[in-house]
This record gives structure tokens, C-alpha cells and sequence, in this order.
């Protein structure tokens, strides 16, 4: 008999999405039902306040992704009146910048995604697809070990005012987020899911609850207004279409960057013989390595210091590709809070879906019982400083939920959580899954290198001398002690004609894997 495949970031997401495949639901309603699962189940990475896309590629039909990503407010207002402040979230051997506030919110857009892709592909009724999500808010959902160390990672955030504190900080010591085994529940976020599912969108985008968040930004310094949440809509899109040997790609299209930066990566490395190279090995690595240099300079050359959608559009003309391509093969080798699921049901149909928070504002309304976005804080989605934002636009993003067909017909559906290592998270994942020919578990499993700025970030498991060859490529190599969830999150999962099915969920992220 066929059996679906779900893999997630956390079991109770991974559940949700399978109590619904066993309700009679598509891939699409078992994603959309693990996506309001993971907003309680992994409420610092996933939020009903941020934004992320949806690449369905459905057994009959064209595939399409569903842009439902953050929007900028449509006016600015007066610098000082924005409410805005920096932190650091500390990794352990890497720390990174952030910018919270009711100022770095951007209209969120999960809830409209819901909506929009249930009405083209869903077969159970919505208030079926929120009810896992709905009841664990009211139930709760005890901190796993990885939450506890995502809360602590990012603790001046979850901490950052007396709104945040009350949903996640320790009941018997407030300077310190919700330990592992707490119980983190939020009636308030329950009200809003069950409210949303019998009225519908306009609820949360016209009504009452958009009223709250509105009026809450306006006195709180946020730019956020009524009319910006009634005017966001969810974008229809197809994907982008790429290959690496004989396999076809499907990612997300610009104005996102991860999929082009995922695709330009690919096509540096297409029609290189991995089979030669020992796993893990110096030649792997270095590769790898510069595969992800020369993408980082191809972003910097296609104006991501300007334009983060204007460069996407860029990597995917030839003319640039084919320039990096020379550079490639002329050299010797040698010399943030986001999470993903990923369904395939019965059918063969695919759903692979990441969901951002950003790193979440700091500041949670106690009427909706949810953290909103901090996207007007992303460094990464704007390359010309804080506050360089254009009003009214889609933002960009580093995500990228993509499909991988075989010439058989088998489908491979991944992506990750990640901030800027999203796209070589995927991309490893992708070379060791068809370069090395590795099953789905040990490809998601195996350990990650990451290049950006000049510095090269190393998992342990490569041989001693990958890192020297690396290090040759004139980058400075820190070598990590542990797997971290810094290289990313991929969850993927497997469907072949025969209807057997494979799911690989990553350790990194406290993933969970499910067969049904």
C-alpha cells in the first residue's frame, strides 16, 4: 500500500501534519496543519506573525509556489518615532546581529498562505487542518532540549519586554526563557486559530485581530497600520527551474535569493564527477568550498549590497553564470529563526514549506498570544542598512523549499531553516544526495561546511586535511566542536513511482521524521 512521508522540525508539527494525511488530507492540508502546529510546537522559529513560501508540486498539474512572505509597511514613519534596538544572538563559536522592536515589523503573511493554498489544493475543511494547532496552544506543548537552546540563543529577544517575558520566560526565574520540559501554551494564540479557521482571513487582516496588532504598533513606535495588513494578498508564483546532471530542480523563484543562489551554486558544480572524490574528503570539500565562494562574489557583483530581489534576478542570466563557470573550472580546487517541513502524500503530490519569524520584534500582544516578525531588522534583507527598506514591497529572502526530480519520476522535497546558510545547507544536502549517491538520511545527516564573508565555518566529520584544502582557498577556517544548528535545518522527504516513501529529519533542529 503507499504511504506518505512527513519530516518537520518538531514530532508535534510532524504529527499534526500526519493526523491530517490520516483524515483524508492532501500533502498541501497535512503542510498547512504542521505549519500552525510548529508556530506552538516552535514558537521562537515559527510565528501566525511572519512570513515563508509553499512550492507544491502536485502529482497532476503544474507546480507553483505560494509567496506568502513579509510586505513592507506602505509609509515610513518619522525616525523618531520608531521604536528599534540592536542584540546579539550568540551561537557559541559565532555570534550574529539583530535588530528587535516594534519598528522592524513587517505585515506578516501565514495566515493569507494558509488560506490561499487550501483553497486551490485542500480537500478537509480548514477548521480540520487548525485543530491540532489549536489544541496544543490550549494544552501546551512541553520545551524540547532543542527549544530551550533556541530560547537561550536568542534570549534577549524572548526577554526583551514584559509582553515577551510572560509567554516565554521561566515561571521560577523570569531573567531566564522557558527551561527544557516547561510547558509553553498561549490560550490567547488559541483564540485567534480556532476565531481565524471559522471566519476566515478578513478576520485577521481587516477585523478585530487586525485592529490589535494595528492599533498596538501605532502607540508601541511600529510602522505597521490597518491598511497595510487589509492590502497584503498572497503571491502565486513559478518556481525556478534548474538541473544538476540529469536531475530537475524546482526552487523558489526570485524576487526570493535562496533559490537562485541555490541554482547558481548548482551550476558551478553541474558536470563535476563527485564518484571520484572521497566523502568528506579535501577535493569534496574544497569544491564545495569554492562553489560557495564564487556564489558569495556573484552575489556581491549582482548587487545584493543594493538590491537583494534586483540580485536574485540576476544569477539567473546566463551571461553571469557562464563568467563564474570559467572562474571554476580555470582554478584548482586544491589551492536565523526559520523552520521547514516537508510532506509527500499517497499521490505523489509534494509540499515543501519554510516559515520565518525573522528572529520575532521582542514584543508579543497579549490579545493575539504570538510574537510578530522582526523583518525590517534583517541586516540580510537589507543590504543598504536598517531602515533602507522600500515601503510597499515584497521582501526578499534566503529561503527556499525546493523539489528534485529524477529521470523515473522519484521526487526529493527539502529545505531549511537557516538565516544565510540556508542555501549551502540545501545545497550540501543536494551534492551528497545525487553527486555521492547517499540515502536521504545520511545526506541530510552528514556534516556541513559554510563560506560567506571571506570565512569558512567547518562541522566536525571531514577528513583533516578538507580543512587544509579549504583554508587554501585563502579563507579563514573555524573549525566547530559539534553539529549546530548554525549549519541549518533540512528536513526532506522521498516518494518513488512504487509509492515507497523515505523522510530524513535533521538532527540540527531537533527534527522528526514520520512514515504513514
Amino acid at each position: 500500500m503507499p504511504q506518505a512521508a512527513i519530516a518537520a522540525g518538531h514530532r508535534e508539527t510532524a504529527q499534526a501534519a500526519a493526523d491530517i494525511l490520516g483524515e483524508g488530507g492532501t500533502a498541501v492540508d497535512a503542510a498547512l496543519a504542521g505549519l500552525l502546529a510548529s508556530c506552538v510546537a516552535e514558537p521562537v522559529l515559527s510565528s501566525l506573525g511572519g512570513g515563508g513560501f509553499l512550492l507544491v508540486r502536485p502529482a497532476e498539474g503544474r507546480p507553483v509556489v505560494y509567496d506568502f512572505f513579509a510586505q513592507t509597511p506602505r509609509r515610513k514613519r518619522p525616525e523618531g518615532e520608531i521604536a528599534i534596538e540592536q542584540i546579539r544572538a550568540d551561537f557559541g563559536t559565532a555570534t550574529q546581529p539583530f535588530w528587535i522592536g516594534p519598528g522592524t515589523i513587517a505585515t506578516p503573511g501565514v495566515v493569507s498562505g494558509v488560506f490561499a493554498a487550501h483553497a486551490d489544493h485542500g480537500r478537509v475543511p480548514i477548521t480540520m487542518v487548525a485543530e491540532p494547532a489549536s489544541r496544543l496552544a490550549r494544552t501546551g506543548v512541553p520545551f524540547s532540549d532543542f527549544q530551550a537552546h533556541v530560547s537561550t540563543i536568542v534570549a534577549p529577544i524572548v526577554l526583551a519586554t514584559p509582553e515577551s517575558r510572560a509567554l516565554f520566560a521561566d515561571p521560577k526565574d523570569p531573567e531566564k526563557p522557558l527551561p527544557s520540559g516547561a510547558v509553553f501554551t498561549s490560550p490567547a494564540m488559541a483564540d485567534v486559530i480556532e476565531s481565524v479557521a471559522a471566519e476566515g482571513p478578513r478576520l485577521f487582516y481587516e477585523g478585530e485581530i487586525a485592529a490589535a496588532i494595528a492599533e498596538a504598533c501605532l502607540a508601541k513606535g511600529g510602522h505597521l497600520t490597518r491598511e497595510d495588513l487589509a492590502a497584503y494578498e498572497t503571491v502565486r508564483r513559478q518556481p525556478l527551474e534548474t538541473s544538476f546532471g540529469a536531475i530537475k530542480l524546482q526552487t523558489n523563484p526570485p524576487p526570493a535569493a535562496g533559490g537562485s543562489l541555490v541554482a547558481f551554486a548548482l551550476s558551478l558544480l553541474d558536470g563535476r564527477n563527485f564518484g571520484k572524490d572521497r566523502f568528506l574528503g579535501a577535493e569534496h570539500a574544497a569544491s564545495i568550498a569554492q562553489a560557495m565562494l564564487l556564489t558569495d562574489r556573484a552575489r556581491l557583483e549582482a548587487g545584493s549590497d543594493r538590491d537583494m530581489a534586483a540580485m536574485a534576478e540576476a544569477l539567473v542570466k546566463p551571461a553571469l553564470l557562464q563568467h563564474y563557470k570559467r572562474t571554476m573550472t580555470a582554478h584548482s580546487v586544491m589551492t536565523r529563526g526559520t523552520t521547514h517541513l516537508s510532506v509527500v502524500d499517497r499521490d505523489g503530490t509534494a509540499a515543501t514549506l519554510t516559515v520565518s519569524n525573522g528572529e520575532g520584534c521582542g514584543w508579543v500582544d497579549p490579545d493575539v498570544g504570538f510574537m510578530l516578525n522582526n523583518m525590517l531588522g534583517e541586516e540580510e534583507l537589507q543590504p543598504g542598512g536598517i531602515g533602507s527598506w522600500v515601503p510597499d514591497s515584497r521582501l526578499s529572502s534566503m529561503t527556499a523549499p525546493t523539489v528534485a526530480e529524477t529521470r523515473d519520476g522519484a521526487l526529493t522535497a527539502l529545505g531549511s531553516g537557516g538565516s544565510s546558510r540556508i542555501r549551502t545547507a540545501i545545497l550540501q544536502v543536494l551534492i551528497n544526495r545525487f553527486g555521492f549517491g547517499k540515502p536521504l538520511d545520511a545526506a541530510v545527516e552528514a556534516p556541513r561546511l559554510h563560506v560567506e564573508g571571506g570565512r569558512a565555518d567547518i562541522e566536525p566529520g571531514f577528513d583533516e586535511e578538507a580543512a587544509d584544502a579549504v583554508g587554501a582557498l585563502h579563507l579563514d577556517c573555524v573549525r566547530w566542536d559539534q553539529q549546530n544548528m548554525f549549519f541549518g535545518g533540512v528536513h526532506a522527504v522521498e516518494w518513488l513511482p512504487n509509492g515507497s516513501v523515505a523522510a530524513a529529519a535533521d538532527p540540527r533542529r531537533d527534527g522528526a521524521a514520520l512514515i504513514v
